[in-house]
């Protein structure tokens, strides 16, 4: 893992092209590149910008007339100075072959409005939360774990974070322990958060698709609760379009159905890529 640290935001770099209409320019504070093919990065937040934690925001780079934006769901909580993403490296893609290569000081731009299924008014009120991600999918749910309201909501928190890998599972690991020392959450998680990580190539304690440890019960088992009821559970899902599909297709097994903004129930799902 190699972090970038902060530098004074007044070295940044002057711009080359002109800022579209209805899109902020944000200066990166910092940068963590934990693998490969995964790296997180922190920018400026514009005081008049409001998200709900868990949705999902517009961004793209000063580096063409007509900027490509992408969908990247805010992984920093409401509450934050600052905005944060986890993001996957594609050689080719067309945003991310650019902002793999940031650097603090460097502008990113923002769209005004963020948007998303994967809210806690998308949910009604139950016990217990299950958040399932796999990769970078994890991104929403590191805003939402470390967002009080999450916790007037649920007693119990669960997260799920499947990779390949288990350098890939570091940024959900510090996650976790980092919201265990927040002083703003960290008495509400205490308890009541519990991170359950999974590896599908890598050796590793806990291995296996998500899918298949919800389908074989070893995920409840592992957590020592009852399988999904939808008396008591709500589930949220990101990640792989694959993943996805499957799990939303077990948990109406289960006999939960979908919820939105409109119209709260029990599980909700996303489908915010990056490219």
């Amino acid at each position: 893992m190699n972090s970038v640290a902060p530098q004074n935001l007044v070295d940044a770099k002057p711009l080359e092209f002109p800022i579209p209409a209805g899109v902020y320019a944000e200066q990166v504070v910092s940068v963590t590149h934990y693998t490969d093919n995964l790296f997180a990065f922190r920018i400026t937040r514009p005081q008049s910008f409001r998200f709900r934690s868990g949705e999902f925001v517009m961004i793209g780079l000063p580096n063409a007339e007509k900027p490509v934006f992408r969908a990247y769901s805010i992984a920093s909580p409401a509450w934050d100075e600052e905005l944060e993403f986890f993001s996957i490296k594609v050689p080719d893609g067309p945003l991310t072959q650019h902002l793999q290569k940031i650097q603090p000081g460097d502008t990113v731009l923002l769209r005004q409005k963020s948007t998303g299924t994967l809210v806690l008014d998308a949910l009604t009120p139950a016990k217990r939360l299950y958040m399932i991600s796999t990769g970078t999918g994890i991104a929403p749910f590191a805003s939402l774990l470390r967002d009080p309201e999450t916790y007037e909501k649920f007693e119990e928190v669960i997260l799920t974070h499947t990779c390949r890998d288990v350098a890939e599972l570091t940024y959900g690991e510090e996650l976790a322990r980092a919201a265990a020392e927040d002083p703003l959450i960290g008495e509400l998680t205490d308890g009541r958060f519990r991170h359950y990580s999974t590896t599908t190539r890598e050796e590793h304690p806990r291995t296996g698709r998500i899918t298949t440890l919800i389908e074989n019960r070893r995920l409840f088992s592992d957590l020592g609760v009852a399988p999904f009821d939808a008396a008591t559970d709500r589930v949220m899902i990101c990640g792989s379009m694959d993943m996805i599909k499957d799990v939303k297709t077990l948990v109406e097994g289960f006999g939960f159905e979908e919820g939105s903004n409109n119209k709260p129930s029990h599980f909700v799902v996303e489908r915010a890529f990056v490219g």
